[in-house]
């Protein structure tokens, strides 16, 4: 399997703290939640653009001018995939402001290798909480999540899967520490 890249927001403490306890929720339960990733790396995000390789040509869409922080609703649940198994998310609000950013990363990547779902349009704003989970026991995965959380995008992130690194994107301190 090709490793993927990606440049992802991320969260101020409240949504990290929210997104983080559903995971721990889903990983009590037994489901293959993304808290049983215990990387530094591995923190809630919402991923913009993906691809292999990913490199950037235009760096104007990543750098101190970023609309950051950005107001975001994660919101309902929703699933991904085929089959008896599937990616549980939450969806994110795509309010005007998020697909214009969306949009103005998409158009700093070299555009060869990027996955079809990155492209604007295309992309669906979302936060991943397990994988694999099966549709049986999906009532009771859903039962674990809570309200819709508010709270904003605060830094961005470059995910360099190749080299298994995360390289800051925006001038948030918090990203630096990660």
């Amino acid at each position: 399997m090709t490793a993927l890249s990606s440049i992802d927001l991320t969260f101020d403490d409240t949504i990290d703290k929210a997104i983080r306890g559903e995971w721990d929720a889903l990983e009590r339960a037994g489901f293959s939640s993304l808290g049983a990733h215990r990387s530094d790396s591995n923190r809630p995000h919402l991923t913009l653009v993906v691809g292999t390789p990913l490199e950037l040509v235009d760096h104007a869409a990543t750098n101190d001018a970023l609309p950051l922080p950005l107001p975001v609703t994660i919101g309902p649940p929703v699933l991904f995939g085929s089959g008896d198994r599937r990616v549980l998310a939450r969806l994110v609000t795509p309010t005007a402001a998020l697909l214009e950013l969306q949009a103005s990363v998409h158009a700093s990547v070299r555009q060869e290798g990027l996955v079809a779902h990155s492209h604007p349009g295309v992309w669906v704003a979302h936060v991943t909480l397990a994988r694999r989970i099966r549709l049986d026991d999906l009532p009771q995965a859903l039962g674990l999540l809570g309200d819709d959380i508010v709270g904003e995008a605060t830094g961005m992130r470059l995910w360099n899967a190749v080299e298994r690194t995360v390289t800051p994107l925006s001038a948030n301190p918090a990203e630096v520490a990660d």
